[in-house]
């Protein structure tokens, strides 16, 4: 029997298909008795998940634990490669050099992203607006808004708009890279605190004069100029 080095792992996507996630290294295996193996943080998780594996009427002694190294092996395709994955289907594991596993396709964009919430529904950590899916970067690109940046340190706010040539995608990704935006009073805070979502959404055709009285209406609805808040003007 052939010996393997790696493990590329892939979930299951439609009838005969599965995602490729990642490979994986092998490194160095140990032995692990059941209360070793369910003293793991990770493995308890999975457990309160439904996971019933090595349990009391498991007849094993032992198990054996593998350390995985995941590989930078076009991690570019993750959630977007599909390969035809052989019977029978419920088989979770194959040998590559016994199985034939054709490419069935790569998607434009990763089948593992959710669905972008509804505008109103938004609320991304600073973390998220920097690495948000392509797909929800297309439509935030159309859209023009009045948003909010709240700061869960203190609860302070900050009152924003989106508007022409920037957009609300644009003036977010700003944020991202940043952390403030250019904003003299979130400069001097930690944007891992940052909450973002969207007070409004404002009509394409919207006059910039319009979009900032409506900005400024709601910076005084939510009393975010300093010092109560982290608006300076």
């Amino acid at each position: 029997m052939a010996s393997a080095s790696y493990i590329a792992s892939f979930i299951g996507h439609r009838p005969g298909e599965a995602l490729f996630i990642g490979l994986y290294l092998i490194g160095t295996t140990r032995s692990l008795t059941p209360e070793e193996y369910w003293d793991i943080p990770a493995h308890k998780e999975l457990k309160g998940l439904g996971m019933e594996g090595f349990t009391e009427y498991d007849s094993r002694t032992s198990i054996l634990l593998f350390d995985l190294a995941l590989q930078n092996f076009y991690s570019q395709w993750k959630g977007k490669l599909v390969i035809g994955w052989p019977p029978p289907e419920r088989s979770w594991w194959r040998r590559a050099h016994r199985n034939q596993m054709p490419v069935r396709a790569i998607l434009p964009e990763s089948a593992l992203d959710a669905e972008m919430p509804e505008w109103y529904e938004i609320s991304f950590t600073w973390e998220q607006l920097r690495v948000l899916p392509n797909r929800w970067r297309i439509v935030l690109c159309q859209w023009r808004a009045v948003y909010y940046i709240f700061d869960e340190s203190d609860c302070k706010g900050y009152v924003g708009s989106a508007y022409g040539a920037d957009n609300l995608c644009l003036r977010w990704e700003n944020y991202g890279i940043s952390g403030h935006g250019g904003n003299a009073l979130l400069k001097k805070r930690n944007p891992h605190n940052f909450l973002f979502t969207i007070l409004q959404r404002v009509s394409p055709d919207m006059s910039i004069e319009d979009v900032i009285h409506l900005e400024s209406s709601w910076k005084d609805r939510l009393h975010t100029r300093a010092p109560l808040g982290l608006n300076e003007n």
